[in-house]
């Protein structure tokens, strides 16, 4: 079964077991910006270099926005989610929303590193001031950290957090 590589891969394993992995080009310019020198080992590996299909694209969306992920996930991270579901690949990373993302998906993982995260989560939005909890939509906007919204009770911001139980 092929692997579908994070570029949490690209910069901890060694060249020889990065062969045979695929990897979305949006990750190069990631790599570059993390680590010069990786890159270099990284462009002698034998790694296949794909870009997803539109429509995989939007099914990576889909299923981000299903899980709850989306809105903390990169633009990098759902090109990489996007090839793991076009090729129904391993999804190699130790980022755990993209774990959870894939599961809910019902893909396959592999750890990088890390040891794999243990269970499947279901995000919502919590207000910051009343506590009032809703569904998060699959539309949230896209931001690593912070608020994503206003309360509609009390104005208060709106985060995302991991729903309880």
């Amino acid at each position: 079964m092929e692997r579908v590589l994070d570029t949490a891969a690209l910069l901890h394993w060694p060249p020889v077991r990065l062969a045979g992995g695929v990897c979305a080009p949006s990750q190069r310019a990631e790599l570059e910006r993390l680590s010069p020198a990786r890159t270099m080992l990284v462009e002698a590996a034998d790694i296949l270099w794909r870009r997803a299909s539109a429509s995989a694209m939007e099914q990576a969306k889909a299923c981000a926005g299903a899980s709850g992920d989306l809105a903390r996930l990169s633009d990098v991270d759902v090109d990489v989610l996007a090839l793991a579901l076009e090729l129904n690949a391993v999804l190699v990373t130790d980022d755990y929303r993209l774990q959870n993302t894939y599961r809910h998906a019902g893909g396959a993982i592999e750890a990088v590193v890390n040891a794999p995260s243990k269970h499947v989560w279901i995000w919502e939005l919590r207000c910051k001031g009343c506590r009032e909890t809703s569904t998060l939509p699959a539309n949230v906007s896209r931001s690593r950290k912070g608020p994503v919204g206003d309360c509609e009770l009390c104005g208060s911001p709106m985060e995302i957090k991991r729903r309880k139980g």
